[in-house]
């Protein structure tokens, strides 16, 4: 007996969302049951929450360690993006499960990872569902940029202001404390400390409603331009729209700054006079974060076993490019003229373009319906989904209206009860025509496209995808004598190349 579980998501509160999300449960439940050798273990349910990321997903992580007790066999999943839209997660995840012995099956995919090309398939669908992620925060991101540049304010209430609808008003207690802390600062030449100080001893509260005051707080009330009556909105990004964790703007031309927006607390002068004060007693850096590359951590030494890492090279021409050489070895030169120096001795370098042309040289040799697996993929990741939803909706009226109709005639319903009925079914049917004729073909179409041409790309090896790669890719290896072999996840074959850095 197969014990099989379910594993279902919406990432939206809403009534709609919420019927969808039921609607899957039960689907499962019936599905299980319909397989005489299966026995339905539990289904695993998050509402609400994002796809991007495992880390919130309670049911999801109960799931993975329900699964590594073994209690249950098999997961049946509706689909890639409702499993996760994370590439990164959802290769792990399924891999790990297919070590613990537990299939996963996305059902409108047609994909098990219990079949031989699930590894290739699946990475396919993952990219195409992060790529339809970061398109819908890209649509989420633009529109709210419009609003900011006509006005509307984003954020919350703070000391001497209130914030609600997208309009911000004065607050007359909290500006009165706004006011004290710049006068402090400007005229008695007081230090944010002291400020803080004052002002926890004299009971004042903070925006945060308590009387705890640090320097801190005075600071960035200090810096805050909303007080001279200014408005600079998207300070922060969020540069990952797989995390959503958001970092400081590095780009200040991307900041939106709306002078004289809304009714200032303090004068402009004393504004400037706190800022020139505050910048001459304030000295700061940035630290860049590491960049991570589709190659990172996947080339190893031949000679010692140790990770390549990347440098970056200049040509005669001026131009840069990146290679790659032994962590353990120290190199100097270029090309071929390592001159290593001590560490590993494996002399060789390995440039990141050829390397990847390499990787498009395997993806070409590998056998399998290119078309068809486009085909199968893509069958229901397009946007048209949602115009054949509706259609399917209009034909579903449409029976109802005419079983209906053979109700009245054999005397089951009344002429009054089907009158209701009719007039029902008649403006479920106008909604829905609306939403339809709202649908743009034209925009579907090109999304289709634009998928279609994705999708290939991905198969010949033409994309940048860091997470594909990572996925794909199990390990390059380097050898001294000129060799570089490559092998590819969940596949035993190892492709050989002959390569000279010269």
């Amino acid at each position: 007996m197969i014990r099989a579980a379910g594993y279902c998501r919406v990432s939206t509160d809403h009534t709609d969302q919420a019927n969808s999300f039921e609607a899957q449960q039960r689907y499962f439940r019936e599905y299980i049951g319909r397989q005489p050798e299966w026995s339905l273990y539990g289904i695993y349910a998050d509402s609400g929450i994002t796809g991007t990321s495992t880390q919130k997903r309670v049911q999801f992580n109960r799931m993975m360690e329900d699964a590594r007790r073994g209690c249950f066999d098999l997961i049946l999943t509706k689909e890639v993006s409702r499993f996760s839209r994370n590439i990164l997660d959802t290769i792990s995840c399924t891999r790990e499960l297919k070590r613990l012995g537990v299939g996963v099956v996305f059902l409108t995919d047609g994909i098990s990872t219990l079949d031989p090309d699930a590894e290739l398939r699946l990475s396919i669908m993952a990219s195409l569902a992060q790529e339809e992620s970061r398109k819908t925060s890209a649509r989420v991101t633009w529109g709210q940029t419009r609003q900011m540049e006509r006005g509307v304010v984003f954020g919350h209430s703070l000391l001497g202001y209130e914030v609600r609808n997208g309009k911000i008003t004065v607050e007359p207690d909290g500006a009165e404390t706004v006011k004290r802390i710049f006068e402090a600062y400007v005229h008695e030449k007081k230090g944010a400390s002291a400020i803080a100080r004052e002002l926890e001893e004299a009971g004042i509260r903070t925006s945060a409603g308590n009387t705890r005051w640090t320097a801190g707080t005075v600071l960035k009330i200090l810096k805050n331009e909303k007080y001279a009556g200014d408005l600079i909105q998207k300070k922060t990004c969020t540069p990952d729209y797989l995390t959503h964790r958001k970092t400081a703007n590095p780009s200040a031309e991307s900041l939106i700054v709306i002078r004289n927006h809304h009714e200032p607390i303090v004068s402009r002068e004393l504004w400037n006079a706190a800022e020139e004060q505050r910048l001459s007693r304030k000295s700061s850096g940035t630290v860049s974060p590491s960049q991570r590359y589709p190659l990172s951590g996947k080339i190893l030494c031949g000679e010692c076993g140790g990770r390549f890492i990347s440098r970056i090279r200049q040509r005669k021409d001026g131009t840069f490019y990146r290679r790659w050489g032994c962590s353990t070895a120290a190199y100097e030169g270029r090309g071929g003229d390592t001159g290593s120096r001590q560490g590993c001795s494996v002399g060789r370098m390995l440039r990141d373009d050829c390397a990847m042309e390499m990787l498009r040289t395997v993806l070409e040799s590998l056998e399998f319906d290119r078309d068809a697996m486009i085909r199968e993929v893509l069958a229901d990741s397009g946007t048209g989904r949602e115009k054949a939803a509706v259609t399917r909706s209009l034909e579903r009226i449409r029976e109802k209206r005419e079983r209906a109709l053979e109700a009245f005639l054999c005397g089951t319903i009344s002429e009054a009860e089907l009158d209701g009925v009719r007039e029902r079914y008649r403006q479920e049917a106008e909604n829905l025509q609306k939403r339809l004729e709202n649908l743009s073909a034209s925009e579907e179409e090109r999304n289709e496209e634009h998928l279609q041409r994705t999708a290939r790309e991905i198969l010949a090896g033409k994309t940048d995808s860091t997470g594909f790669w990572q996925n794909l890719v199990e390990r390059i290896t380097v050898y001294g004598d000129g060799r570089v072999t490559v092998k590819l996840c969940e596949l035993e074959t190892v492709w050989e190349f002959r390569w000279s850095d010269d």
